[in-house]
């Protein structure tokens, strides 16, 4: 890992979930969510249509909160638009984004000049929001006369406000994610496409790349220095779980990786919306999955491929992993349907500034005080409008760095 020995801090990377955190990456939502209609949402991904105003005035505070507990806030945007500056960055990105076959020949020619022809700020906010048939002036040829004028010839991002998904720091490297809804294949391009060539990132080693087997970083968990969960659902494939244990075993990043298998349903697409880290050895956990869960545990082996073993309870295999008694739970909610509904509303989906310090949506009201008289100051932030594309704080943020912990005792 690279760190400094004098602060005793990493300068880009991350070993835990709750480490102190000291930078972070989070896109503030903009035109992109503007293009949402009835008509899309579920395409995109939404299940309701947010107020955008509303929506920014919620992740401005979320980002105000983070800075008042003296975390650095890098946005997405502006890094992109940094990045844009680069010849090499446009002429990569730029082919990329056009290489879909519903386009033609002709149309993905005269969107390509369009987009070649733009300043690295205008060309930033059109791969983010996209490009309606009738903002594209210069189109002709018969896929653009058969195109509604509403239509898109780049698709909007309005999932790109979820940052953890694309990527993942695993010590001092970025996992950068392979996306597996179609809807969000160009958040992880974007992504890879700053972490290549903006300065802040020169030299950054990638550990995974868009292109391979379907990893998310929703549902990758830091447990422990060298204790990774992955969950494998609707998103993470199985495939997918066993390219990044090769990858982490391979650059030593990890001695034990636990799959975690979950259902493969809306409300439980990530492992991180039905657990996440609130202390070094404490997870705030669904009530229905949290004695139930299963796991497999992964660890290198003297061949080619790992060791696996298993299934047994995920708590159980964690503990054991982390070198710790057990990992306590606290709760969503008091009774089922509190749990239920808190679950939806992301009361799971904490994101950790230091161990026993979270950031969570204020209306998990009951969550909140569970995690309270656990002993966990609680950061509240409003999330009425954030949480339309089913996703908390620890989804709306990745953490490029984070102080290393102690040894557990």
């Amino acid at each position: 890992m690279t760190a400094s020995k004098a602060e005793g801090r990493m300068m880009n990377g991350a070993d835990s979930e709750v480490g102190r955190l000291t930078t972070v990456m989070l896109h503030r939502p903009g035109a992109e969510l503007k293009r949402l209609t009835p008509r899309n949402n579920d395409k995109l991904l939404f299940d309701a249509i947010p107020w955008v105003g509303r929506a920014q005035e919620e992740h401005d505070a979320f980002a105000q909160a983070l800075r008042d507990h003296g975390v650095e806030v890098l946005y997405l945007t502006e890094l992109l638009q940094d990045t844009l500056e680069y010849e090499t960055a446009r002429q990569e990105i730029i082919p990329a984004v056009l290489a879909d076959r519903q386009l033609g020949d002709r149309l993905a020619d005269l969107t390509r000049r369009h987009l070649e022809d733009l300043d690295p700020e205008d060309l930033a906010q059109t791969l983010i929001a996209g490009l309606a048939r009738e903002e594209l002036k210069t189109g002709r040829g018969l896929v653009y006369d058969l195109m509604d004028r509403h239509d898109f010839v780049v698709d909007p991002l309005p999932n790109l406000l979820f940052t953890r998904d694309s990527s993942v720091w695993i010590g001092d490297r970025v996992a950068v994610a392979s996306l597996a809804m179609p809807a969000r294949a160009r958040e992880s391009m974007l992504t890879r496409l700053i972490y290549t060539y903006h300065p802040r990132f020169a030299a950054t080693q990638h550990l995974y790349e868009p292109w391979l087997e379907h990893v998310e970083g929703g549902d990758v968990l830091l447990m422990a220095p060298g204790v990774v969960a992955v969950g494998t659902g609707e998103r993470t494939t199985p495939a997918g779980v066993e390219r990044l244990c090769r990858r982490l075993f391979a650059a030593g990043l990890a001695h034990t990786v636990l799959a975690v298998p979950i259902a493969q349903r809306r409300a439980t697409m990530h492992l991180d919306t039905i657990c996440t880290m609130v202390d070094v050895d404490t997870v705030v956990m669904y009530p229905p999955v949290a004695y139930s869960l299963q796991a497999y545990t992964v660890t290198p082996s003297d061949g080619d491929e790992p060791r696996v073993s298993g299934p047994r309870p995920f708590l159980e295999a964690a503990a054991e992993a982390m070198g710790i008694e057990r990992v306590k739970v606290i709760d969503t909610g008091l009774d089922p349907v509190t749990a239920e509904r808190e679950q939806w509303d992301d009361g799971n989906n904490t994101l950790a500034l230091a161990p026993r310090v979270a950031v969570a949506y204020e209306r998990n009201v009951e969550t909140n005080a569970r995690l309270e008289a656990s002993g966990v100051k609680v950061i509240r932030i409003a999330g009425s409008e954030l949480g339309s594309g089913r996703g908390g704080p620890r989804c709306m943020s990745c953490p490029v760095s984070r102080e290393g912990l102690p040894a557990l005792p």
